[in-house]
């Protein structure tokens, strides 16, 4: 599982270039991206309208942006029918579907974390705000 997974990366690499998992998070955990990918995977194949209808805050114009950009991405598919009126479905792609097992451990972790999470917010939001101190020269005070 996940949590005997150990990767160290060389020292010596700019942590921005040496993080594997960077382009993963900024191509499917944009904001929306995540509501679709999840609701194709759950739903199967659907209709754009159905789409809207179930992810429901999301506006038409970034429901299109991002269905085009996981199109581009190769985790969904658009199929086109040509009818009157015309009908295009969207499903997940194999290659998406094979990060269904990524959702499942983050589900898994939220299920077992988030609340640790509100916890520690909590604590943070209601201490005692430190004793300020400047900033080495700066002149700009530093919570520490």
């Amino acid at each position: 599982m996940l949590e005997n997974a150990t990767w160290k990366p060389p020292a010596d690499i700019d942590p921005e270039l040496a993080c594997p998992v960077g382009p993963v998070v900024d191509i499917v955990f944009s904001r929306w991206t995540t509501p679709i990918l999840w609701t194709l995977n759950t739903h199967g194949r659907q209709r754009f309208v159905e789409l809207e209808r179930r992810i429901a805050r999301i506006t038409p114009k970034v429901l299109t942006q991002r269905l085009r950009q996981l199109e581009r991405d190769g985790l969904v598919v658009r199929t086109y029918h040509p009818e009157v009126p015309p009908r295009v479905e969207y499903e997940i792609s194999d290659l998406g579907r094979t990060l269904a097992p990524l959702f499942a451990h983050l589900a898994q972790w939220a299920a077992g974390n988030l609340d640790k999470v509100e916890q520690a917010r909590h604590d943070y939001d209601t201490q005692p705000a430190p004793e300020p101190s400047r900033g080495p020269g700066t002149g700009v005070r530093v919570r520490q």
